[in-house]
């Protein structure tokens, strides 16, 4: 049997999306689930609507596939597929990333640069869910980002949400598996440097943009590292100031510094004996 990967991408975004999901509100359960993001409603048109078919029809392939097979059913992949024109524009949902539902906040930076320095500061990109009306067949919301009660008279909010507890247990099973590398494993401040990694995930964990990566492992990753050296790099600073002190004063320093001054002593002594 196939040993499974520790994390995974797909499991990541799933939690991502349940974690983003408790800060929104939608008109009814099932219309959490986009099936394409797009940055405009303009941009929905003939393209945009058959390729959200063919993302929900994936979709529904693989959850249909993959709960036979839990079930213990013999199947194959083909016979769970699901024709795209099978599926009806009115039952597609488009996740619109927009900040039009997202108060001001004037003078929040000096010299805005983008409509995020504008408004509120916010965990993750804000973003609305639309579809077509069944009757009418025209767009409408269904779905807002930071909003809380009903989308006519709720009001936004920031903080009624919280990432999930899947998510927390993979943001710190990454800071301990990153934590045993050899590289940062015999630092005696290990620890801090782990905290500090699980506390930078607490603090972007959800920042993750779906409409640019679907790889929200290596964007993890990549925030864990920078923790890590962040961490390295102060303590080394602190280390040096501590070392001149000392030698200041006529005392012993470090063994780093003792080795290192042991190094450069060598290095001059062979350059001299090379001229």
């Amino acid at each position: 049997m196939r040993k499974k990967n520790y994390l995974n991408n797909k499991d990541i975004l799933e939690q991502i999306h349940k974690s983003k999901n408790t800060f929104c509100s939608f008109d009814h359960p099932d219309f959490h689930r986009y099936d394409i993001i797009l940055n405009s409603v303009s941009e929905i048109d003939n393209d945009t609507v058959e390729q959200a078919k063919a993302n929900k029809a994936k979709r529904l392939s693989t959850q249909d596939y993959e709960a036979r097979k839990h079930a213990g059913e013999k199947v194959k992949q083909a016979e769970c597929e699901v024709d795209p024109q099978s599926i009806t524009k009115e039952e597609l949902i488009f996740r619109i990333m927009t900040y039009v539902h997202i108060p001001d906040a004037p003078g929040r930076k000096r010299t805005p640069k983008t409509v995020a320095d504008t408004k509120v500061k916010l965990n993750f990109p804000p973003f609305q869910h639309w579809k077509f009306g069944h009757m009418s067949g025209e767009l409408y919301c269904v779905g807002k980002s930071h909003w809380k009660g009903d989308l006519e008279t709720g009001h936004f909010d920031r903080e009624h949400g919280q990432a999930t507890n899947e998510l927390a247990k993979m943001w710190m099973k990454l800071c301990d598996r990153y934590a045993t590398r050899g590289n940062v494993r015999g630092y005696t401040y290990n620890d801090e440097m782990r905290g500090q990694a699980i506390l930078q995930l607490s603090q972007i964990g959800l920042q993750f943009d779906e409409s640019k990566s679907q790889n929200p492992f290596a964007y993890y990753t990549a925030a864990v590292t920078n923790s890590f050296v962040r961490v390295i790099n102060i303590e080394k600073r602190n280390q040096n100031i501590r070392d001149d002190i000392l030698e200041m004063n006529d005392l012993t320093p470090s063994y780093t510094r003792q080795q290192q001054g042991q190094w450069e002593a060598e290095v001059k002594r062979n350059d001299e004996s090379t001229d």
